[in-house]
């Protein structure tokens, strides 16, 4: 490529800069004129054909028809990327001895139903029983009482609720932690589960040669007043998609214990489970302060 080529490349990209110079919102002018300079650069690197160009434009558009109120292509697109951990990881700096952030998934739906500590959110899912219980405190040691817990996840057969066309709520529910920042329930054993790939997101995946399964786990979003909202996972040590999880998601100090109870074991509070086995894990949260007085 001669030095004509480059410059014209070049003046584009000055051309396309200059037209956010008048941006009023000065955040808004540094993201787009810096994605404006990725962007350029990308295609320049690649030397993007127009043919490529028009394909990357059917796919968005593919991913814009699937997508939903239960089903999100575009974070579907951003997880597999590693797009979402990494926004993740910059928003929860590492420090003191506050719990990882992993993330949100595609699967979080607003207005799940209140449990009872003690309580059951399968609601009827099938899976394994399994009793989780835990602490929730600050960095300084010191319970956060009254804590909102959001949790989720699939079932037995890796679907969760939202991907069934019945309108049923199972498997996810929300309760708060007592005086002493202690929370329990039942959920189910997790399992791991292939992500939604009968889009262009899965397409993208099987010409890459990418797995599209995840690592077995259990979704945890946490909450309470001065503290930092904290989105996470617990997940099941020995899963034998510990490496390999498709969003990448997946950190060794949420890797937990999920230890199988033999048939007819005594259960907490007293549940009778017959002869079935379960299982019971342990995930104590620690919260960071908010950052913002």
């Amino acid at each position: 490529m001669g030095d004509s080529q480059r410059a014209r490349e070049q003046a584009l990209t000055e051309e396309v800069l200059a037209s956010f110079e008048d941006t009023a919102n000065p955040r808004l002018k540094f993201v787009m004129q810096a994605l404006t300079r990725h962007l350029h650069a990308f295609l320049r690197e690649v030397r993007l054909t127009e043919q490529e160009w028009a394909r990357a434009i059917d796919f968005l558009t593919e991913a814009g028809h699937i997508t939903d109120d239960k089903r999100q292509e575009f974070v579907l697109l951003s997880d597999v990327l590693g797009a979402s951990m990494q926004t993740v990881a910059m928003n929860n700096e590492a420090g003191q001895n506050a719990t990882e952030a992993t993330v949100l998934g595609p699967f979080f739906t607003e207005g799940s139903p209140e449990i009872p500590l003690g309580g059951d959110i399968s609601a009827g899912a099938a899976g394994q029983p399994c009793w989780v219980e835990g602490t929730v405190t600050g960095t300084d040691g010191k319970p956060v009482p009254g804590a909102r817990l959001e949790v989720w996840e699939c079932d037995e057969d890796g679907f969760y609720d939202v991907q069934y066309r019945d309108d049923r709520v199972a498997a996810r529910g929300h309760l708060f932690t007592d005086d002493e920042g202690g929370y329990r329930f039942w959920a189910l054993t997790p399992v791991p589960y292939p992500i939604p790939h009968d889009g262009p997101v899965g397409a993208l995946l099987e010409q890459a040669g990418r797995p599209h399964m995840r690592a077995a786990h259990l979704h945890f979003k946490a909450s309470a007043p001065g503290k930092r909202t904290l989105t996470t996972h617990i997940f099941v040590r020995g899963d034998e998609y510990l490496h390999s999880d498709a969003v990448f998601g997946v950190r060794q100090s949420l890797i937990r214990d999920f230890a199988v109870q033999p048939p007819g074991s005594p259960t907490p509070e007293g549940r009778d489970l017959g002869d079935a086995t379960w299982a019971s894990a342990r995930f104590d949260i620690v919260l960071a302060a908010h950052d913002r007085p």
